[in-house]
């Protein structure tokens, strides 16, 4: 799949032309992660030059010949890639990801780099109600809730869309993911875990605890409840609305009951 559509509109990107947003994302970058970065598409290189700056290896992966040119030219200290980054291997070695990436894209880069081991931070730019959602703030997507025991995520600041050219119809903002240094639960059981997240949103019932006990998660309605209950949980609650300590808690239960049909 390539990562972005065809035709002029700058490959589908809206490019960053305010210099007070552009210090603020470095500084997120500065002062959240370390080690050498990779950079989504840097276009224009608005943030390429501010990000060069932080003394560390820069990789900017860029797809469109015109910008890979220009880029070059500019005589930065960095490395510009022509590549589409959703077919770019990334380097098997600790490294950071940034970018102002393409709104209809942000899903196919969150799966790319979920799934990829070596990086350890992420600080992008997306549309703000999809950074709100994959924070967790509110409420959050099942695709979050699938990993958010190996990595944490943290809403930064809002991006108004004047701050881009072309002017996009809505805000965006600043998502901030970082591998957790401990996962909650074990590297060997995520698809375990991830089917448990699957069949909870996708199940049937009048909040959690009807989910739950539709998908036997629990042998009795009674137990459901008492879990809700020390779990701080509503019944009522919809899946999107738990924590990932509630996901890996309900994730336990399931862990038990596998135990007791097999022994």
């Amino acid at each position: 799949m390539s990562a972005y559509s065809s035709g002029q509109h700058e490959h589908g990107q809206n490019f960053l032309r305010d210099n007070q947003v552009i210090h603020r994302f470095t500084t997120v970058v500065a002062q959240e992660t370390a080690g050498p970065i990779i950079e989504i598409g840097p276009g224009k290189g608005a943030l390429t030059k501010q990000l060069s700056t932080l003394g560390r290896r820069l990789t900017g992966v860029e797809i469109d010949p015109c910008w890979v040119r220009y880029l070059r030219n500019q005589g930065l200290p960095a490395k510009i890639v022509q590549d589409d980054f959703l077919r770019y291997r990334l380097p098997a070695s600790p490294h950071v990801i940034v970018g102002n990436i393409p709104f209809h894209l942000t899903t196919a880069i969150l799966r790319k780099l979920f799934w990829d081991p070596h990086w350890t931070s992420a600080v992008l730019i997306v549309q703000w109600e999809v950074a709100r959602r994959r924070a967790g703030v509110g409420s959050s997507t099942m695709m979050t809730a699938q990993w958010a025991p190996w990595y944490e995520f943290r809403l930064g600041d809002r991006v108004a869309a004047a701050a881009f050219k072309p002017r996009p119809a809505v805000d965006d903002g600043v998502l901030c993911i970082h591998r957790r240094a401990k996962p909650l639960i074990p590297v060997g059981r995520r698809k375990a875990f991830q089917q448990l997240v699957h069949g909870v949103f996708t199940g049937r019932g009048r909040g959690i605890v009807e989910i739950c006990v539709r998908r036997k998660v629990f042998k009795s309605r009674a137990d459901a409840l008492r879990w809700a209950r020390q779990h701080q949980v509503n019944p009522a609650a919809v899946p999107s609305a738990l924590t990932v300590e509630q996901w890996v808690s309900l994730f336990g239960e399931t862990e038990k009951q596998h135990r007791l049909r097999t022994t």
